[in-house]
């Protein structure tokens, strides 16, 4: 099973992941319908799995990170409100950035959940039902 690569022009900042998953999704579960199931589709998911899974633990970092750095200027704000404006500022745009990657942290780990259910599917020659 073969994605085409399109132009490099279509992710030279990085690649669409709910189209990148929506897609693939779309090709397994068209192989579980269709009952055309092999074990190199099977593979394929599995790695594809691996994708995301990896995809999910670097984005958890990154969240726990900026959750410590906002944590870090909220105590600065309280307990030194002679810095003025800045830190409440910060705190403001952090916490804009958190909300945006708690939502992308959720959808990644809320697609490997259902890919995990593909699978089971798959392993065991059941058709899919949601």
């Amino acid at each position: 099973m073969k994605y085409s690569l399109g132009k490099r022009s279509n992710d030279a900042f990085g690649i669409n992941i709910k189209e990148y998953c929506k897609n693939h999704e779309k090709k397994i579960v068209s192989a579980i319908d269709s009952g055309s199931v092999t074990e190199e589709i099977i593979e394929f998911h599995r790695e594809k799995i691996s994708i995301i899974q990896h995809e999910r633990l670097v984005h958890l970092i990154v969240t726990v990170m900026v959750v410590l750095v906002e944590l870090f200027v909220i105590s600065l704000t309280v307990l030194h409100p002679e810095l003025g404006i800045l830190p409440p500022i910060i705190m403001l745009g952090l916490a804009i950035l958190l909300g945006f990657y708690f939502y992308h942290y959720f959808f990644l780990e809320n697609t490997l959940q259902h890919w995990y259910r593909l699978l089971e599917s798959m392993e065991s020659g059941e058709s899919f039902k949601e």
